[in-house]
């Protein structure tokens, strides 16, 4: 019986910052590094709930658990996040140069016309 008790406990915690969380966030779309963040913490916090619980303290487990997902995640969102914007960086490059190259076979095309006459 004390067992599920701890567990409710660490589950409501674990509600409670995810609704922290999602409420925080309301601002706009989540970047790469905030998903990733948030992913970390909440599966942080679930396990170290799950492990707390487990030893007899689920509170403290979700809380650790949770801060150190938090920071995984974040770090691993902003890899990720990096790696978006540069390939985001080379597509508009790519399109640039591509406009580059339509430009100049439409200056071949009209020389070549102009000497024809």
């Amino acid at each position: 019986m004390e067992t599920s008790k701890r567990l409710m406990s660490g589950a409501s915690m674990l509600l409670l910052a995810g609704t922290l969380l999602a409420g925080g966030c309301a601002g706009g779309p989540l970047t790469t590094r905030e998903k990733g963040a948030g992913i970390g913490a909440a599966g942080g916090a679930l396990a170290g709930g799950l492990i707390g619980a487990a030893v007899g303290h689920p509170g403290a487990g979700a809380a650790i658990g949770g801060g150190l997902g938090l920071g995984a995640g974040a770090l691993v969102g902003d890899q990720i996040q990096g790696q978006e914007n540069t390939n985001y960086q080379q597509r508009q490059q790519i399109n640039r140069n591509q406009a580059e190259i339509d430009r100049n076979r439409q200056d071949i095309q009209r020389l070549r016309r102009q000497q024809e006459y």
